[in-house]
């Protein structure tokens, strides 16, 4: 497991590009039979992504945990961004379709991930968080999970937010995940911007056409920064920075929140005159 820790924004307005890049930016998760987990400062999030290809991966407590077995002190939000497979959590086989989301509790011990066509493989994205209390394991299908549609054509943020693990339907301890659709003809996500003060965030933008770029702005309001993202790339978002995006097409991204408040609509907006 890779030790990812990040700057404070001090230090990042005097970084150039690469830096940006090397340390606000999660790239290379997605590798074919194997699976991969980097340790970020955020929460103490754990980010990661298994990929099945001709046999089961198991989800190991890597040694930097000290850890029995990964979900012994937290838990899990698997997201399905590839192919069909299935998630196996202590012999209870989940199918996962294409952005069904899995919830894993606190105390899970065995955790196995396979794909249905090698071919074809699931990609998992993994989010995990420390977790003070156990929530059952719970399957979410990409349509089972609580939709909003916002934005409008003319500002060009037309959008589907779908809430997968909240306060108001699956329980956690403190992750907060979902899925945000931009519809065609819309690029703008988050826009005007907001910063957590209690809590951080992290963005997997995915579904980003291969000739295709998001800009994600991130810094403090007036001290803004962008980082070229491309498919299944991770931007890091701290609580003082901004976390937007525009892309040169519609993309779609998983949104992932640990920290000490749950409820969605604490934030501090930032009134677009006050951006620099």
């Amino acid at each position: 497991m890779t030790m990812h820790y990040l700057p404070g924004p001090v230090e990042t307005r005097r970084m150039d590009t690469a830096e940006l890049r090397d340390r606000f930016l999660l790239r290379g998760l997605f590798v074919p039979g194997a699976v991969t987990l980097r340790f970020v400062d955020l929460d103490r999030v754990v980010i990661g992504a298994a990929v099945p290809t001709d046999g089961t991966l198991s989800l190991e407590a890597p040694p930097e945990m000290a850890s029995e077995f990964f979900c012994e002190r937290r838990e899990l939000g698997v997201l399905n961004v590839g192919g069909a497979g299935s998630v196996t959590v202590d012999g209870q086989r989940h199918a996962m379709a294409f952005r069904d989301g899995l919830y894993v509790g606190r105390g899970s011990r065995e955790i196995t991930f396979e794909s249905d066509d090698a071919a074809s493989p699931a990609r998992f994205y993994l989010v995990s968080y420390p977790a003070h209390a156990a929530y059952p394991t719970t399957h979410v299908a990409q349509f089972e999970a609580e939709a909003t549609e916002l934005g409008t054509v003319a500002s060009a943020n037309r959008r589907i937010l779908r809430k997968y693990f909240h306060p108001n339907g699956v329980k956690t301890a403190q992750l907060v995940m979902g899925v945000t659709e931009l519809q065609e003809g819309s690029v703008w996500n988050t826009m005007p911007a907001h910063t957590h003060a209690r809590r951080t965030e992290v963005y997997l933008y995915f579904s980003v056409p291969q000739d295709a770029v998001v800009m994600h702005l991130m810094g403090e309001p007036d001290q803004t920064r962008h980082l070229v993202v491309r498919d299944e790339e991770v931007a890091l978002s701290p609580g003082w920075s901004i976390h937007s995006g525009c892309g040169t097409a519609a993309y779609t991204f998983c949104w992932a929140m640990g920290g000490e408040n749950q409820v969605f609509a604490d934030m501090q907006g930032v009134a677009m005159d006050a951006l620099l």
